[in-house]
């Protein structure tokens, strides 16, 4: 396992980010505590250090079994969390941005986690009430408390983040540092947006959904590419788009004697729009082996190529005005003669 920075910090974090959310079994899909112990321990034996949970996963059992777990390992461990969900529904004030709800939420999570730090706190999503001086506020105190290191934001747009960010830099309030995303060959929406802001704003992206909830894993195929005929519920409700693609993935790891797991996520990982530091989750310790292998290669540029090209992307208005005749009104005849020093803009 390699390290990168997280964003515009100087913090190392492994370049695969467990994500913890099948850490329990409350919601139907997620793991005993054993298999969670050994899925733990598979990911910090392959060199991780980066791990992903947030106050409502499994109802908080998430969190508990990473305490339970961490034990001597904390110090070095970079452990990141989240706040906004509600935990109570018949309270108004028990979920949302606020600083109320941000305060209590973290004191409740570093109980669960038994630390009395957290090395990130995630935003988990805007709540559309709560201004954004509050917000940027809270969350510096508690840096400044020594409470929380780094702040991130999750499943916000790109135009709140980047307000929020320039209000932090202005006030010199602590910046969000990383942004966390569904992003994959099945959902390449951020690549218009998000992936360009976090590009300029120095921000680490860890992306979820990479796999597109095991459509990408390979196991919905049979050998000849197509929905495996035991799948008819599944092959209904899968549009054209997400058949291509599932196919691509298939076809390149077949080509390369790798998993169509391990594509989806090499794919996502080569990107060139920002850091990229994929979440992968397990429900079992040898789902996790498969994905770890990620690391072990990488697609050349024809693979990932045709991988994009099985999972078009309209950038639409404005980019594909200014890439085409905006350009020409902007720039006249000289665009090709104008070295470009500044590529990030």
């Amino acid at each position: 396992m390699r390290y990168k920075l997280l964003g515009s910090s100087g913090l190392r974090v492994s370049e695969l980010c467990l994500g913890t959310m099948t850490f329990g079994e409350e919601w139907g899909f997620g793991a005993d505590a054993q298999e969670c112990r050994r899925v733990y321990d598979t990911y910090l034996k392959a060199g991780g250090n980066f791990l992903d949970t947030a106050n409502r996963y499994t109802e908080g059992t998430s969190e508990r079994l990473l305490g339970e777990f961490m034990g001597a390992d904390r110090p070095w461990l970079v452990l990141g969390t989240k706040y906004t969900l509600a935990t109570n529904p018949n309270d108004p004030n028990a979920g949302g941005n606020h600083r109320k709800n941000l305060f209590q939420s973290v004191e409740a999570s570093l109980k669960r986690l038994r630390t009395e730090y957290l090395d990130l706190l995630w935003v988990h999503a805007p709540d559309g009430l709560t201004p954004f001086e509050e917000i940027m506020r809270g969350l510096d105190d508690l840096v400044r408390m020594g409470k929380v290191f780094y702040v991130g934001i999750s499943d916000a747009p790109a135009w709140w983040v980047a307000r929020a960010n320039t209000l932090a830099e202005l006030r010199g309030w602590s910046p969000f540092v990383g942004l966390q995303i569904k992003y994959g060959l099945l959902e390449r929406t951020p690549e218009r947006e998000l992936l360009p802001m976090a590009r300029n704003l120095g921000l680490a992206v860890t992306p979820w959904g990479v796999q597109g909830g095991g459509l990408l894993s390979g196991k919905y195929l049979d050998a000849q590419g197509t929905v495996d005929t035991r799948r008819a519920d599944l092959d209904k409700k899968l549009t054209d788009a997400q058949r291509t693609t599932m196919r691509a993935v298939a076809e390149v790891a077949r080509e390369i004697g790798r998993t169509p797991s391990q594509v989806a996520l090499a794919w996502c990982r080569q990107q060139p729009h920002a850091v990229i530091i994929p979440i992968v989750g397990a429900r079992k310790a040898s789902q996790l082996e498969d994905n770890l292998g990620c690391v072990e290669f990488e697609l050349t540029g024809e693979q990932l190529a045709r991988l994009s090209a099985s999972s078009p992307l309209s950038l639409g208005f404005p980019y594909e005005f200014l890439d085409g005749a905006g350009r020409h009104h902007i720039f006249g005849e000289t665009y090709e003669r104008i070295d470009n020093h500044h590529p990030n803009l």
